[in-house]
């Protein structure tokens, strides 16, 4: 018998290489696929103005990097003695005026040549809820703790996300024809909102999506959300707050998309760098020993001829 409901997914067109210039902005979950890259040695860049949430804040960003938008002193607020931007997450906040617009309009240039470059942009949806400034009338990405009676919280409808979503395909197709757009809905519980809610959001999400995909024009769709609720559908594969995907899901969904969107003649390249990332997490019995001298003398070696072969890969 089978107790398990395994989601096949057909491998896509226009796959990832070492050359491919990949860019993941969203959720959480944007950042662990992120860090996937990373440790396979990938080029990628991740969530330039930290986590967003919600495809307003996504087509905001866009928008402003494809339009080269500069951030002035109307666009950041001082609270709890640090500067902040609603439209940029809480960790990117500084203590000076000066400091904060320097590091976002710095961020909006570089994630212009991004776009201009990428290969691939992976977008990750965590929310259709979203909160909306009274005192601006303004949706925004990050409330930054401010008191919630300053927030009206609201549900974005299908019809809202189409929108955004068609917009964020449009910005992205003006500066970049080839790019290939990869959306996926993030697994993470928004249990916050409450449980309906968070089912409500996540239908809202997943029909916006399936209403503007086209594999032919580049747009294309990624399952995790499915593979974490339909497939794996077990409290094991959760952290401990019961909401985040753990090591092993993350794992596992990863081993998915590489199935799915990494190119097999990659496949040789990423075993030969998470061997090499294996013998680095080694933690000698004796690190003044002879035997483990040599060791770290081939180690170094076989590091020092892969990047002459990949010069686009370093090691720390």
């Amino acid at each position: 018998m089978n107790f398990r409901t395994q989601i096949d997914i057909k491998k896509e067109h226009h796959q990832i290489d070492y050359d491919s210039k990949i860019m993941l902005i969203g959720s959480c979950f944007a950042e662990n696929i992120g860090n996937k890259f990373n440790q396979y040695k990938f080029q990628n860049n991740v969530n330039p103005l930290g986590i967003l949430f919600h495809p307003k804040a996504i087509e905001k960003l866009i928008t402003n990097a494809i339009n080269c938008q500069k951030y002035e002193n109307d666009d950041i607020f001082l609270f709890n003695e640090k500067w902040h931007c609603f439209d940029s997450h809480s960790e990117l906040c500084e203590t000076s005026k000066e400091g904060l617009l320097g590091n976002l309009n710095t961020y909006i240039d570089n994630t212009n040549q991004q776009i201009r470059q990428a290969s691939h942009l992976i977008i990750t949806l965590g929310t259709a809820w979203v909160y909306r400034f009274i005192e601006t009338d303004r949706i925004v990405a990050n409330c930054h703790k401010i008191p919630q009676k300053k927030f009206l919280k609201e549900l974005l409808s299908v019809d809202d996300i189409s929108e955004s979503l068609d917009a964020i395909i449009s910005l992205v197709k003006s500066v970049n024809n080839n790019v290939e757009i990869i959306f996926t809905v993030s697994p993470i519980r928004h249990l916050k909102d409450g449980y309906s809610e968070n089912s409500l959001s996540k239908a809202h999400l997943l029909s916006a999506i399936h209403r503007i995909i086209e594999p032919r024009n580049h747009s294309n769709y990624f399952p995790s959300f499915e593979i974490m609720m339909d497939d794996l559908r077990d409290y094991r594969f959760y952290k401990n707050d019961m909401l985040h995907p753990n090591k092993t899901a993350i794992d596992y969904i990863w081993e998915h998309f590489k199935s799915t969107w990494i190119d097999k003649k990659s496949f040789v390249l990423m075993d030969e760098i998470e061997a090499i990332l294996k013998s680095l997490s080694h933690k000698p019995f004796d690190e003044k020993s002879e035997k483990h001298q040599q060791f770290i003398l081939e180690l170094n070696n076989k590091i020092a001829r892969l990047e002459e072969r990949h010069p686009e890969i370093k090691f720390n």
